[in-house]
């Protein structure tokens, strides 16, 4: 059964899968969670966005690692989420199943790939949901809709029984309304022990990230900056620009960086060559998963998506891609060497408010190229991303993201829990001046 949350669109199915044990002992006991439709489902089509890719797929044979994982542990799925077709978009919108409402901002879109699973969360229809990261997928809805996002470190969590959209950048996430939950999944989800370190040794907020916002009046960075000083002390800080560090020490990436230095919009040019570069490799991917498919059944795929999937599949020898491997393994290593061991690096998830339902295509493209750059940091490194929400102002959703090491993935909780009780009080102040 279809559309089975009244005003909201989030679910696919709605069908129930409950846990293998009862037992009140288990740590998920007495939640419901939802599953995008890019998990495996054993006896199931998974429907990967699109109508045609239902179609011409037989029903999974095995049920994800994750979704079973969650199960296991106690919890009860309610069904499969809408996400974008073929996990290549960041804004929601489904032509063929309709677009989930955005609870936080109903005329705005919620956010993609992972549209439904974060809608489901945001209407509190479910406790927590199952989404994938690759471009930013769950960081995007998490941030449009107002509620916690988690991109784990890239290959931690079994991305076995999971549609592929580009395994280099593919990961597992998840959403939830509050950070104790948020915690308690991922506890169970990522069974991996980095929590002896609780300080941070430094955080890193990059002015210019910020100043890809192109207006600082949502005060995001002022509410960082005054947030990390409170907790852990004004000498923790680190306000160098992060295009600067890349261009130092990212060699490779010098013969790109002349093209992305004339850009109109507020932009970092060694950031745009970063989402470049991880953009040219998903399109390479992309292109070597679904090739074959898209090529023999013409799949109807909605407006804006089409034009994308195609480019993707005619991406042909031209692109450089040893530079672009080049590129992702310097900047892979520069990361680590900015963050160290316990260091944190603080960004906007997202460029501004959730675009409008139906924007036009220049404004919408303007804003996806800001927030590619700003997507590109954790995607490209491979680094786990948690997106974090203030609140709501003048009616639109704002958040922040807080990036870590990869495998430092409850460390970067624990700290997200130090800091925001501190963020929401910053943020009250700030917006109330």
């Amino acid at each position: 059964m279809a559309g089975g949350d009244p005003g909201y669109g989030a679910f696919m199915e709605r069908f129930v899968l409950r846990p293998s044990s009862s037992s009140q002992q288990l740590p998920l006991h007495g939640l419901t969670f939802a599953i995008k439709d890019i998990f495996d489902v054993a006896g199931r089509v998974t429907g990967f966005g699109n109508p045609d890719w239902k179609r011409t797929h037989a029903p999974a044979a095995a049920t994800s690692p994750v979704v079973l994982a969650a199960l296991a542990a106690g919890a009860t799925s309610l069904g499969t989420t809408v996400m974008d077709e073929m996990a290549y978009s960041i804004n929601g919108e489904n032509a063929h199943y309709g677009t989930p409402t955005n609870p936080c901002a109903p005329g705005r879109v919620p956010g993609g790939s992972s549209s439904g699973s974060a809608v489901a969360v945001a209407a509190n229809l479910v406790d927590f949901s199952l989404g994938t990261d690759t471009g930013g997928s769950v960081r995007v809805p998490a941030a449009y809709c107002g509620i916690f996002g988690l991109r784990t470190s890239h290959g931690l969590v079994s991305a076995e029984n999971v549609v592929p959209m580009a395994q280099m950048f593919d990961t597992v996430g998840w959403f939830a309304r509050d950070l104790s939950m948020l915690s308690r999944v991922t506890k169970v989800l990522l069974p991996l022990s980095d929590e002896a370190v609780k300080q941070p040794t430094k955080v890193t907020i990059p002015m210019d990230c910020f100043q890809i916002l192109g207006s600082l009046d949502d005060c995001t960075y002022q509410i960082m900056n005054a947030s990390v000083a409170k907790r852990f002390g004004s000498q923790a800080i680190d306000n160098r620009n992060l295009g600067d560090f890349i261009s130092d020490n990212v060699p490779s990436i010098g013969k790109f960086i002349a093209g992305f230095s004339e850009s109109e919009l507020p932009s970092v040019p060694a950031l745009s060559v970063v989402s470049h570069v991880m953009r040219g490799l998903q399109r390479s991917q992309f292109k070597a998963n679904h090739a074959e498919w898209v090529n023999s059944v013409k799949p109807n795929l909605g407006p804006g998506l089409r034009q994308r999937i195609q480019e993707a599949i005619a991406s042909g020898d031209s692109e450089p891609l040893e530079d672009f491997q080049a590129i992702r393994a310097e900047f892979k290593s520069a990361l680590a060497e900015l963050l160290k061991d316990h260091g944190i690096l603080a960004i906007p998830t997202v460029p501004g408010p959730p675009p409008k339902l139906g924007m036009e295509a220049a404004p919408l493209e303007n804003f996806r190229a800001r927030a590619f750059s700003l997507l590109s940091i954790a995607g490209l490194s491979g680094f786990c991303q948690v997106s974090i929400p203030l609140g709501t102002r003048n009616g639109v959703p704002v958040s922040v993201s807080l990036v870590a090491q990869h495998g430092l993935d409850h460390f970067l909780l624990n700290l997200a829990g130090q800091l925001y009780e501190t963020l929401l009080d910053e943020a009250t102040k700030a917006w109330a001046s």
